[in-house]
């Protein structure tokens, strides 16, 4: 006897929540794998679109592993093609930053922690895509190294050294003496502070004195087009920006899971600034303000 409409209908219902249940874990899956939120999205969607076009969904027998190992394939795929996009690329590349304001629902968003982390992601974009895809894999997500090599096209012994150069260099990447949320929560506040009231002294305190400043307009704002390096060089040019921008709003928000800032200008230019910080002292400024990374940023204050 075939399986009737009410069967097939609960059939699909099933898979759906079963979908929605590991939707989360392979939205961060594929934004660690690739930065972007907006390309994760689109993997995810695919994947889902590939296991409705199976056959026989029903048959899949780990189906969280195979959501896994579907996205991530997707993912892969998706960052080979983004490395070449971003040669031509104007200026430097950042993640796109996940802004959270503190109403907004956990179940709607991708899950927060040091595995998106903006210090993390920017380490990540120097490696291999491979590279990439084993360190995520296997020590953010736990994936053993043999549903790894199906994912990159490789055999397990090959994909372990593939993960040993990944962790060395998200390693040297890290801060040394990492601070509480509270400690880098107030030190952005001095920062914020400290911006507002063009304070160069005050600013400078607050930067290790070979701290990095990032920034990323995408060629359709003006921003950063190589990383600038030096406490009074970087607090100089912030202020020298803050000043030229005229009155400006600067709101704390969490970004990528860590306290960071986000700031709109007189003439409503939206940026979101995330901070590294090591041993009480901020160590690297990531400036997004292509505005097409920022369309998902929520309305704070």
């Amino acid at each position: 006897m075939g399986l009737t409409e009410r069967d097939v209908r609960d059939t699909e219902e099933m898979l759906a929540r079963s979908f929605e249940g590991n939707r989360p874990r392979l939205l961060r899956v594929a934004y660690t794998m690739t930065g972007s939120l907006v390309e994760a999205e689109d993997c995810v969607q695919e994947a889902w679109l590939r296991l409705r076009g199976l056959d026989d969904p029903a048959s899949v027998r780990d189906l969280a592993a195979w959501l896994t190992t579907t996205v991530s394939r997707l993912a892969l795929d998706t960052l080979s093609s983004a490395r070449a996009r971003r040669e031509h690329y104007v200026g430097m590349w950042l993640p796109e930053p996940l802004v959270v304001a503190g109403s907004d629902d956990p179940a709607d968003r991708v899950t927060l922690d040091e595995s998106v982390s903006m210090a993390l992601l920017v380490v990540l974009e120097r490696l291999s895509p491979a590279e990439r895809t084993a360190f995520v894999l296997h020590d953010v997500f736990g994936v053993p190294f043999p549903e790894i090599a199906e994912v990159v096209g490789r055999t397990p012994a090959a994909v372990r050294p593939l993960a040993s150069r990944a962790r060395r260099q998200v390693e040297d990447g890290r801060p040394r003496t990492p601070v509480t949320e509270a400690e880098q929560r107030e030190l952005i506040a001095a920062f914020a502070a400290a911006c507002q009231n063009g304070d160069l002294p005050g600013l400078i305190a607050l930067l290790d004195p070979d701290v990095v400043l990032r920034g990323d307009g995408g060629g359709k704002v003006v921003t950063l087009r190589h990383a600038v390096r030096e406490a009074g060089l970087v607090a100089g040019m912030l202020l020298a920006r803050a000043q030229a921008a005229g009155p400006f709003d600067i709101l704390p928000a969490e970004v990528n899971g860590v306290p960071g800032l986000v700031v709109r200008d007189g003439d409503g230019g939206l940026s979101v600034m995330a901070f590294t910080v090591d041993a009480g002292l901020i160590t690297a400024i990531d400036l997004i303000r292509n505005p097409d990374k920022l369309a998902k940023v929520p309305e704070l204050g």
